[in-house]
């Protein structure tokens, strides 16, 4: 064996971890990147380490398919081995194992897949999940599914959890023993040295991330502050940064660095992991994804430049959208990062934000069960026997919202019964490896278009083919087919891996070919334009747009394999599609397809009268695909539609208010709002509510028969007849008042007092105003001239008659002297009529 075993520092904790699984089965180990924990540890629980213990089967996850090969690599070099000896590796779509294979590195997703295959995992001794602390779905699944088979099927497997952090006290727990005691945690510490700390923020503003958008003045800066980090530093360096796309133009504005430049990321080619993964006789700068924070150890680095961003799922299960956006990276994030410059000498991590930023940043990564589309989860539960999840022992539960998404999907799909227990059917979707509705699409799309065009077409969506190859699905299917690049090589393994028998071609072309199956996987994508050049409506209801000079835009008929929404837009953002047409989108969304009366309150575009409509449509979702007038709808729709008219345009412009109708109504806004109940709010919102209509708004078929109905008589059945106060309405707000001349006034209730508006030689001997309301709102009188127009307004009439009427009585005498105005006007005679003609 290499004796470079021996300089890991995770040698230490081997006796520890043996004994505590000899004792127990399960443990906890943490330890930092760098210590071996991914490499030595394996080969020590095989007993491939010459310690002399026995020889054990050993299965190793890993979150990712470049750590997986990765981890391989340097297991059958510490043996001084090639893969597929003593250790071998197996991935999606690719298998390296030997006969004498001890150790078996795999992802999490063929951890699961095995799994389901062989609840017991005959042959195997011992699995090590590696980089828990990460909270990949995936990772969590496994680990709650071989906590079910220790306690049913097979108690002597061992299990081990293995951290980079020291955050150990949840893990500890799940893997605890009945009585509650946690499972024994086992710590390796790592040779730490000294990382300072240079906070290097932009020198102007930069707009925060949105979607996966980062603004380039960031990018900008981040390639700033790696030239400035070679300048003043010294070994390699490597760079933090979200995605493939930041990576590879933050690339393109280091031309000219003296260094050797790599890219490193999942879909890199191997000869530029190789690169990444051992040192070189000259300096590099490696601008990596978070896959190099622990699942990989980069040698040589004495630098760091983090960006701060870090790429995490998000659902919108309201629009049918997933996706991954870009967020600041956790604290626990920041300090992995700045931990890989100081694991072989002191170094230094630049960090491309100020210091105070981080009293705003989470301490920890968001577990992927809060934030993604959980169908596949939810199909992998029911499959396991634990349809919605239930009596799982998982680290954290998941959100009912989103399993409640996910059932309704698989639902669709056939994938599982009104029970949740999965279906034959959804057995074998997910036997393919697959998303679910990838796997739908794969099965149902072999019969239509033939296994080999269904399998390459659902490999395009398994993995996004570079964006550079556009955003027409069927374009990017004929340049791949020849491509000799690495993304090509990976697409035509995958197709290998998925076609199954061998269903012959049928004679659709692959223009509809393209369409169909990426309408199969996502049926509720199925798009329809509005218009020669506008926007396109999505089944499930959501509005998208082809970007401009899109090759699709224009298409009448789209099936959207790709699409997100930038932040506060409306409508969803088309990022790669196939050409559709009518029929092919009629076979593919069957599911959706319905037929339904349709009455509804419409107001055409600009006006503001709206009209009842009634039709029968037929829709595929909430694409309209066919409409015909509906001559007898049904009354109860009927009903609901004026009701929703009534809620938007309201009783005030809906219906027809005589004079009668409306001082009716002020007279009972009046005393409600004076006395309150059980006279009845007639305000504009409380008469929206639909019964006081009633019989006539049930009998009613159209807007004009709205309008004839008698408001007067509406009104009056909101008056409290139950507890008798109706009758005293004319008491307590009478329409009009005697006044001592013997005229009838009507009171005037429109504003927030009532007002009684009369000329004043009629009122001569009126002493005391008048209250309403049993005398809990007096009246304003507007006293006029004898020509009607305004003399005064009073509410206390005997003070007026003591000290206001002298000056009115002067004024107006002269004007008109045929009208009496006494000197007393308490004393005299009322009348409406003028002085004897002299």
């Amino acid at each position: 064996m290499n004796p470079a075993w021996q300089q890991l520092p995770v040698r230490t904790a081997l006796s520890a971890l043996h004994g505590a699984l000899d004792t127990r089965g399960v443990a906890v180990l943490a330890a930092p990147p760098g210590t071996g924990k991914t490499t030595l540890v394996p080969l020590a629980l095989a007993g491939l380490t010459e310690d002399g213990r026995p020889l054990r089967r050993v299965l190793v996850a890993e979150p990712r398919r470049l750590a997986v090969r990765a981890a391989a690599r340097r297991m059958a070099w510490l043996l001084g081995e090639t893969v597929a000896g003593r250790v071998g590796y197996s991935v999606r779509g690719e298998r390296r194992v030997g006969p004498g294979t001890v150790v078996e590195v795999v992802t999490t997703g063929v951890l699961l897949q095995r799994l389901q295959r062989d609840q017991e995992l005959a042959g195997v001794d011992v699995v090590v999940l590696d980089e828990c602390h990460e909270r990949h779905l995936d990772a969590d699944t496994a680990l709650a599914f071989l906590l079910d088979v220790r306690a049913a099927l097979r108690p002597e497997l061992r299990l081990l959890c293995a951290s980079a952090t020291s955050d150990t006290d949840a893990w500890a727990r799940l893997l605890g023993a009945e009585d509650g005691s946690p499972a024994p945690v086992v710590e390796a510490h790592g040779i730490s040295h000294a990382v300072d700390v240079i906070w290097a923020p932009p020198p102007r503003p930069v707009r925060p991330a949105q979607g996966t958008r980062t603004d380039p003045a960031l990018l900008e800066h981040v390639a700033a502050t790696i030239r400035r980090a070679l300048g003043e530093q010294t070994g390699d360096l490597l760079c933090f940064l979200p995605g493939v796309g930041e990576i590879a133009r933050v690339a393109g504005q280091l031309g000219g660095v003296d260094a050797d430049l790599l890219q490193l990321h999942g879909q890199a080619p191997q000869a530029v992991q190789d690169a990444a993964l051992s040192t070189g006789a000259t300096r590099r700068v490696i601008l990596s994804t978070s896959v190099a924070e622990s699942s990989l150890t980069v040698p040589g680095v004495r630098t760091v430049v983090d960006a701060g961003l870090a790429r995490e799922p998000r659902t919108d299960h309201a629009r049918g959208l997933a996706g991954l956006v870009t967020v600041r990276a956790s604290l626990a994030a920041a300090r992995q990062r700045a931990g890989r410059a100081g694991r072989e000498a002191p170094g230094v991590v630049y960090r491309c934000w100020t210091e105070a930023e981080d009293a705003l940043t989470a301490r920890y990564p968001t577990p992927e069960i809060a934030l993604a589309d959980l169908t596949a989860f939810a199909l992998q539960a029911a499959c396991w026997g634990a349809p919605d999840a239930r009596g799982l022992a998982l680290p954290d539960q998941p959100p009912a919202g989103a399993m409640a998404a996910a059932r309704q999907t698989l639902l669709a799909l056939g994938a599982v019964g009104e029970d949740g227990r999965a279906t034959d059917r959804g057995r074998r979707i997910a036997r393919a490896g697959l998303h679910p509705r990838l796997g739908r699409a794969l099965l149902d799309g072999a019969a239509l278009v033939g296994s080999r065009r269904a399998a390459e077409l659902v490999a395009l969506l398994s993995e996004e083919p570079p964006r550079a190859l556009g955003d027409d699905l069927l374009a990017v299917l004929r340049a791949v087919r020849p491509g000799r690049d690495a993304y090509a090589g990976r697409w035509r393994e995958e197709v290998r891996r998925l076609r199954a028998g061998d269903t012959p071609e049928t004679a659709l072309p692959d223009s509809a070919a393209a369409g169909l199956v990426v309408a199969l996987a996502y049926p509720e994508r199925i798009a329809r334009a509005r218009g020669a050049d506008g926007p396109y409506l999505m089944a499930s209801g959501t509005a998208a747009e082809a970007a401009p000079g899109a090759a699709l835009a224009g298409a009448p008929w789209l099936a959207v394999a790709v699409a997100d929404r930038p932040a506060g837009s409306p409508s969803a953002r088309i990022r790669r599609a196939a050409a559709l047409d009518e029929e092919t989108a009629r076979l593919a969304g069957a599911a959706l397809l319905s037929t339904r009366e349709e009455v509804s309150w419409v107001v055409p575009p600009g006006g503001r009268r709206g009209e009842l409509t009634a039709r029968r449509v037929e829709a595929l979702g909430a694409i309209e695909l066919a409409a015909t007038p509906l001559p007898s709808p049904d009354r109860e729709l009927v009903r609901a539609a004026l009701v929703d008219g009534l809620a938007r345009e309201g009783a005030d412009s809906l219906l027809n208010w005589s004079q009668a109708a409306l001082a009716l109504r002020e007279r009972l806004a009046f005393l409600h709002r004076t006395l309150g109940a059980p006279w009845p709010d007639v305000g504009p919102a409380a008469l929206t509510a639909p019964d006081w209509l009633e019989p006539e708004l049930s009998r009613a078929r159209r807007r004009a028969d709205l309008e004839r109905i008698d408001v007067s008589s509406a009104l009056q059945r909101l008056l409290p007849w139950a507890t008798g106060e109706a009758g005293r309405l004319d008491e307590l707000a009478p329409e009009r008042i005697t006044v001592p001349s013997g005229s009838r006034i009507r009171v005037d209730y429109s504003g927030d007092r009532p007002v009684l508006a009369v000329k004043l030689q009629e009122l001569f001997g009126w002493q005391t105003t008048p209250a309403l309301a049993g005398g809990r709102a007096p009246l304003t009188i507007h006293l006029l001239s004898p020509a009607g127009r305004p003399a005064a307004v009073t509410g206390d009439l005997a003070t007026f008659w003591r000290e206001g009427y002298r000056a009115v009585r002067a004024d107006l005498r002269g004007r008109y002297p045929r009208h009496p105005w006494p000197e007393d006007p308490t004393a005299a005679e009322p009348t409406r009529r003028l002085n004897p003609r002299k």
